[in-house]
């Protein structure tokens, strides 16, 4: 792991602090930045979401899926605690806290953004950062590359229908075009292109061209990532500097949900016989979350200055201190699976 990854909590907390300098001193730029926007997706982030996205969708290897049959199992979890179990207990775990524990803390309708940008973030499972998770963990890398190829298939077609019924639980009027959009300009539109790509460099099974166009975007995609942060908070610097504990308020339930999907997942994947090298990716990718997809649908739907927005930029600050902390767990206790 690079010192980026190695770092990535510090780095974004640096790009929290710039954001939040941004929104205090440089509110007019910031506000132009805010007005380039297109069928409600501002031009800006979007730029800077497909810088992040763009490198993850090249390393998705769809050969590799017809491989699935072989170990069925470990695809059968991810895919039921992804899209039937993951997503439900983020809706209900928002539910129960900004409409029953913190009601009396915040007010209504940013008590239901906050509910929004945790649902968005718990329809989007992880694509890039899992790969990180599978290597430190020792996983079977063409394994979790079967597995995160399957899931952004999946999520091309049930992120959208998925998202727009928790959403409308929660009573929000749900934009179908704003959500279709976003999802097809966030992965469908970087799926097609990286999976074109990726076979132009491909062609004669050499992977060093593949190689080293990712290690050409990867500062890029760096840049992506550091700046939609501290875009974000720049545009929400305001809410933050006067109500620093919503921050905190939106920590807790993702923390939670992080623990106990994690917790879940690995019972079952224990119960199922897997060998841990299969185990640990498939637990990792429904614990981590898709936080770009959140991020540019929160913003598509309710705008940079939402607390649906807010909520899935804390996704990213809790998520890398939450993943470390599982990857040593599911180090320290190996000895449970099978090798």
């Amino acid at each position: 792991m690079g010192i980026f990854e190695r770092y990535l909590s510090l780095w974004i907390a640096l790009a929290i602090l710039a954001g939040v300098g941004l929104g205090l001193f440089a509110e007019q730029p910031l506000m132009v930045i805010a007005s380039l926007e297109y069928a409600h997706v501002n031009l800006v982030i979007a730029v800077l979401i497909w810088l992040m996205i763009y490198p993850m969708m090249v390393q998705v290897d769809f050969s590799a899926i017809k491989d699935v049959g072989k170990k069925p199992k470990g695809i059968v979890l991810t895919l039921v605690v992804n899209w039937l179990i993951k997503p439900f207990t983020m809706a209900l775990l928002g539910w129960l806290f900004f409409k029953g524990i913190f009601a009396d803390w915040v007010d209504p309708q940013t008590a239901t953004e906050y509910i929004a940008g945790m649902i968005l973030l718990g329809v989007a499972p992880c694509t890039a950062m899992v790969f990180v998770w599978s290597q430190l963990t020792k996983g079977d890398p063409n394994y979790t590359l079967v597995q995160v190829s399957i899931n952004d298939v999946i999520m091309i077609f049930a992120f959208a229908p998925i998202a727009g019924f928790l959403l409308g639980m929660t009573d929000i009027t749900v934009p179908w075009s704003t959500l279709t959009l976003s999802v097809v300009l966030y992965v469908v539109i970087p799926l097609i292109t990286g999976a074109i790509t990726r076979r132009a460099l491909d062609r004669a099974g050499d992977l060093s061209r593949l190689d080293e166009l990712l290690a050409k975007l990867k500062p890029w995609s760096i840049i992506g990532l550091l700046g939609t942060v501290a875009l974000l908070f720049g545009f929400q610097a305001d809410t933050i500097l006067d109500n620093p504990q919503a921050m905190v308020l939106i920590a807790i339930p993702l923390l939670i949900q992080s623990y106990l999907i994690f917790a879940i997942t690995y019972a079952m994947a224990k119960k199922l016989g897997l060998a841990h090298k299969i185990a640990a990716p498939a637990c990792l990718i429904g614990t981590s979350n898709f936080f770009e997809l959140a991020v540019a649908v929160a913003i598509s739907l309710f705008g940079l200055h939402s607390g649906a927005a807010l909520a899935t930029v804390v996704g990213v600050l809790v998520e890398v201190p939450v993943m470390l902390s599982l990857v040593w767990f599911a180090n320290r206790t190996r000895h449970w699976f099978h090798s």
